[in-house]
């Protein structure tokens, strides 16, 4: 009879594991030199492993993505075949297909959810100040005519509301956004 699966197990499974059909696209089309990718993706799931035992991860995928770009620049430096050639302008470059790729677009899904989530967590009138002004492109003069506020309030309470949206995002381990 087969135990259970312990946290450890249970936690890669349901937020490692999924990203790998993704993750070995984005591989492959950022690193085609890469001779082995199962050795990237398998290295990659054991150092994402070592790390979780260590400190929670806050975002599997992003953490995944991040060893797995780091060890696929390992591999190519260790090959001596890199598919980076130093240019003036990019410009020179051909392009077969300018639409995003899988990555790109998970990412940008991802990043709407977050900024989602960050917005939600804020309170009402700080949401609806930030959502007015960030995202909707209000100046701040705007949303203070159509709230009723003052602008010096409008002001602190998108202040405070960035703030409040990056330190969402850090507490989720993203760097950027």
């Amino acid at each position: 009879m087969d135990s259970p699966p312990s946290d450890q197990a249970r936690w890669f499974a349901e937020n490692v594991q999924p990203h790998e059909p993704v993750l070995r696209s984005y591989l492959r089309g950022s690193f085609p030199a890469v001779r082995d990718l199962d050795d990237v993706v398998q290295e990659s799931y054991l150092r994402i492993w070592r790390a979780q035992t260590v400190r929670p991860i806050q975002s599997a995928r992003a953490f995944l993505f991040r060893v797995a770009r780091n060890l696929a620049l390992d591999f190519l430096r260790h090959d001596r075949a890199s598919p980076i050639i130093a240019l003036d302008s990019l410009a020179g470059l051909p392009v077969a297909d300018d639409r995003p790729n899988a990555i790109e677009l998970l990412t940008a899904a991802e990043k709407s959810r977050l900024l989602g989530e960050a917005l939600a967590a804020l309170p009402r009138r700080c949401r609806e100040i930030v959502f007015l002004h960030k995202i909707k492109g209000f100046s701040q003069r705007a949303v203070a005519q159509q709230l009723g506020l003052t602008e010096k309030t409008v002001a602190n309470q998108i202040a405070l509301g960035v703030q409040r949206c990056e330190a969402y995002f850090q507490r989720r381990g993203v760097e950027f956004f």
